[in-house]
């Protein structure tokens, strides 16, 4: 037990060598991808993640692409929603795989049962928070299992690739991440210039990880093109409060207000552009300023949903 914590423990804080696979002298194995999102309940939202299959679809035809979806809450509603013929009917833009959507635990078990045993887990996070602490613990912990024969493990090979914003590690440095990630949201800042209206972006951020990196990707936003973009989070640094005064000393009487999120779902319909006393929206409209909110998830930015297609090639690779 002592020697499978120790392993474990050093996946954890190797995370870049916890992303290698297997290798064995066997033949190839057969290959599918699993795409795992937080997940979303809205069916509006929902396109932002199916726009990234989408792309991950045509970059590899031969390959079986699953969705899995981490939040147990939100995989209960579809599953109700599945056991309800008359929303199904009423919904047809909703696949239905996603009516049935898994853990990606379950998604995995499910490939493998099937004969799959080379499989790449794509991450469709922002960052490296709590969210991808948890796929890296749980890919680190199937890698794991053994076997007295080789050929008789359940993986002779299981990736794991990056979030958007990238993650510690020597392998793929993640400045250069947030590098591509700028570039990939050039038409904002552009839309925001042509309003005359500062940039906010609301991410969800976290309240156990440093959310550090959302100050440094609006750094990276500003210095390339010398212009007022801000992100602040739900949960974490840089809260409300802290991009509030940033705000007031950009001079801008406008505000373009996005999420900073892969979908559009609960917290941008309502933290950020909901009526409510509390909402950004409405703060921001007490302090004075004229808002435009606008609900758009980054998966459904071309160049953003690149950017898992870009971290997903590398991982198989």
């Amino acid at each position: 037990m002592r020697i499978a914590s120790l392993v474990l423990a050093l996946c954890l804080l190797f995370p870049t060598a916890a992303l290698a696979g297997h290798s064995h002298a066997e033949g190839p194995a057969k290959k599918a991808i699993v795409l795992a999102a937080f997940g979303t309940s809205y069916p509006k939202a929902l396109q932002s993640i199916l726009t990234i299959r989408d792309k991950v679809v045509q970059a590899f035809p031969e390959t079986p692409v699953r969705l899995a979806f981490t939040s147990d809450i939100i995989r209960k509603k579809w599953q109700k929603r599945a056991n309800d013929p008359q929303w199904s009917k009423d919904h047809p833009e909703v696949p239905r795989d996603v009516l049935h959507v898994k853990h990606p635990l379950a998604t995995i078990a499910d490939l493998q049962n099937d004969g799959y045993r080379d499989i790449t887990v794509q991450s469709l996070h922002v960052f490296a928070g709590e969210e991808f602490h948890d796929l890296i613990t749980l890919v680190s912990s199937l890698r794991s299992i053994s076997s007295l024969k080789p050929r008789h493990r359940p993986f002779q090979r299981l990736n794991l690739g990056r979030p958007a914003l990238g993650m510690p590690g020597e392998r793929h440095p993640y400045t250069e991440d947030i590098d591509e990630a700028v570039k990939a949201l050039a038409s904002d800042v552009k839309e925001a210039r042509e309003a005359n209206a500062a940039l906010l972006y609301m991410g969800h951020g976290n309240d156990y990880f440093s959310t550090g990196i959302y100050a440094e990707f609006a750094a990276a936003m500003q210095a390339e093109y010398n212009y007022p973009v801000f992100v602040g989070c739900v949960e974490g640094y840089p809260s409300f409060d802290h991009v509030l005064p940033k705000l007031r000393e950009s001079g801008k009487a406008n505000v373009l207000m996005k999420p900073f999120m892969v979908v559009a779902g609960d917290h941008a319909s309502n933290d950020m552009a909901g009526d409510e006393d509390d909402s950004w929206k409405i703060l921001l409209k007490k302090a004075g300023y004229r808002v435009q909110t606008q609900l758009r998830g980054l998966g459904s930015v071309d160049g953003w949903a690149d950017l898992y297609v870009k971290n997903l090639k590398q991982a198989m690779e």
